[in-house]
């Protein structure tokens, strides 16, 4: 018996020995190769994938050593890479973070390269141990990496958005004086020149069910980034994609940001594991900080060559973890479940058209999320419904907020450009809610429900009044709003208005579309500013709607605004107490207040403001 077991335990041994000689990324613990150690003229072994999921060797030739001595700081080890495809191709997108390893031991990831039309493959190698370092900081996100979106999204707005702080596609070093380089000499360049043309491997950006004029949009933004846009599959179902085993270094991965029927995502190499955590990249995808982005295995389809920049042709797959950190050296993560995201479902009604409902979800993120919404909604229109030429939109719909009322919207947009306001309608609120300054918000779902008509529905104010000049006071009277739609014949709105029993003299009746109104307000500090996210969600509940008038009965006694709240008609005494305490800067004065308040349904989209002075008989 204890033969038995000796013989076992030596075959056992053997099988060890032989699988860990056969494939060293399997090694628990893979030893590390120091800078220090690093010569010129030694030659390592790089792993990467070129097509499917096999991850194939290619040979790497060290040249030597550039340190960044001013600014970040950071090494990059200089090589030229030999075998598989490189030859034709160059360095290739996709290929960041491709392990590289000298006599077994990791050196770091291949993370830079000189550019388009580089004659060979001359690459930069991040060390690990400046990576690992990266990925255990635990310092917030930085100021510029919370940057918001302008709307509506243009191609301008959404490229000066990510350039106003993400613009982390920055050369190696900035002047020949900032690099020091220690190597062979490399024909055509000296080293210092060398550092500041390497720039961070360009990344493949997956696009799938996006309509090409918006595909085009994004890729501009992306592109100008170190990303390279890319018609991709849908996310690829497990048995779709026969992965070699669990994920190991060399392997193709992937992050999403968008997911269901779209995809949006970015696929490069993961670089190491130790235990549960992923190293990947080499670089930042955006430099954020902390993040919360699904990681996924992915697939190559083929390598794309090119005298400007060859890519992988890949796609993402099934969620495998969550990418926890982006930093300048590094992605990095763990294996598990993925992370929470924000559901959507947008279902659209049209009547031209059968209903279509839309199930994806985005990434809960400063950024992304109202931008990876916005592109999807705008894409939505460009895709199902009439871009030019008019056309009227019913929006509604809710965002649901954790531990917070839910936001809900309802209105309806008609004319030339309705389908930007149908989606901004949407876009402004999220944007308001991620990007608030007083806590995190987490956004548990969004639903939203749209009904086109290629009939424009618009109306135009063109007067007001009532048939009693010197109504009395405790009184009610008619208001009356005459109409004019786009065509059609003029047509008569009213609402009873109801004097208050104590109001006397002269008072002024304004009638208006919501806009000119919300304006008007702003301009006279009617309008408090939230300063807590329960009062930026009532004051979006409060949204006046397009296809509604809105009628204000107007007096001069003053009020103010403390703290976001409307304090109307206060007593001289209230007010002087008030004013005296206008410097915490939470304060502002109203010259009048707001006795009454109506609103006026209409089935069109209203514009127009009107205003009106009564003299009131007491009672």
């Amino acid at each position: 018996m204890l033969t038995k077991r000796l013989g076992f335990t030596v075959a056992a041994g053997l099988i060890g020995t032989l699988l860990l000689t056969a494939s060293p990324w399997l090694v628990a613990a893979t030893p590390i190769m120091p800078l220090a150690d690093i010569r010129p003229g030694m030659i390592g072994i790089g792993r990467t994938v070129f097509t499917g999921t096999r991850v194939e060797e290619f040979k790497v030739h060290i040249l030597g050593v550039i340190e960044n001595v001013m600014g970040p700081q950071r090494n990059l080890v200089l090589a030229r890479l030999e075998g598989g495809p490189l030859a034709q191709t160059g360095v290739i997108a996709g290929m960041s973070g491709s392990p590289v390893y000298i006599d077994g031991r990791l050196v770091g990831a291949i993370s830079y390269s000189l550019g388009s039309f580089a004659k060979e493959p001359i690459a930069g190698i991040t060390p690990i141990d400046e990576m690992t370092a990266d990925a255990a900081v635990q310092t917030p996100r930085p100021a510029a990496a919370r940057v918001r979106l302008d709307l509506p999204m243009t191609r301008e707005n959404l490229i000066a958005a990510f350039r106003k702080g993400l613009n982390w596609n920055r050369a190696f070093a900035e002047r020949p004086a900032d690099a020091q380089f220690s190597g062979m000499s490399v024909a055509g360049f000296n080293g210092p020149e060398l550092g500041t043309m390497l720039r961070p491997i360009a990344t493949p950006l997956v696009m799938s069910g996006f309509d090409a004029d918006l595909s085009g949009m994004l890729g501009a933004a992306f592109r100008d980034q170190g990303f390279i846009p890319m018609a991709g599959g849908a996310a690829g179902r497990p048995g779709d994609m026969p992965y070699e085993g669990p994920l190991k270094p060399g392997d193709a991965v992937g992050v999403n940001f968008v997911t269901g029927d779209f995809l949006l995502g970015a696929t490069g190499t993961v670089t190491h594991i130790e235990d549960d955590r992923v190293f990947a990249f080499g670089h930042p995808m955006y430099n954020l900080g902390p993040t919360q982005f699904p990681m996924t295995r992915a697939y190559v389809y083929t390598v794309l060559p090119s005298l400007s920049s060859s890519s992988k042709l890949s796609t993402t797959g099934e969620t495998i973890g969550t990418i926890q950190q982006d930093r300048p050296t590094t992605i990095a993560g763990r294996l598990g479940p993925g992370p929470q995201m924000i559901p959507i479902t947008v279902t659209l009604r049209s009547d031209h058209a059968p209903a279509r409902t839309f199930n994806f979800a985005v990434v809960k993120d400063l950024l992304f999320t109202p931008v990876m919404t916005s592109s999807v909604l705008a894409n939505l229109f460009a895709s199902y419904e009439r871009q030019f030429g008019a056309s009227t939109f019913a929006v509604q719909g809710r965002v649901q907020v954790a531990k917070h009322d839910t936001v809900r919207f309802d209105n309806l947009f008609s004319g030339d450009s309705a389908s930007n306001g149908a989606a901004m309608s949407v876009i402004a609120p999220l944007t308001a809610l991620v990007g608030n300054d007083y806590e995190p918000v987490d956004i548990e779902k969004i639903e939203v429900a749209i009904e086109s008509s290629e009939e424009e529905r618009t109306a135009t104010l063109e007067r007001i009044w009532i048939d009693d000049p010197r109504p009395r006071a405790g009184r009610t009277v008619p208001l009356k709003v005459l109409l004019r739609p786009h065509r059609g014949e003029d047509f008569i709105r009213s609402v009873p208005i109801e004097i208050p029993a104590n109001a006397t003299g002269s008072l002024t009746l304004l009638v208006s579309d919501g806009l000119r109104l919300a304006q008007a307000e702003q301009r006279e500090a009617r309008l408090p500013q939230p300063r807590s996210v329960p009062q930026l969600i009532r004051a979006l509940n409060k949204e006046r709607r397009n296809d509604r008038l809105y009628a204000k009965l107007l007096s001069s006694q003053p009020g103010a605004v403390v703290n976001g709240e409307l304090l109307a008609s206060l007593p001289p005494s209230v007010l002087s107490i008030i004013e005296s305490d206008r410097s915490t800067g939470g304060t502002s004065g109203l010259t009048s207040a707001t006795i009454g308040e109506w609103e006026i349904a209409t089935e069109q989209a209203i514009t127009g403001s009107r205003t009106l002075t009564i003299s009131v008989t007491p009672n």
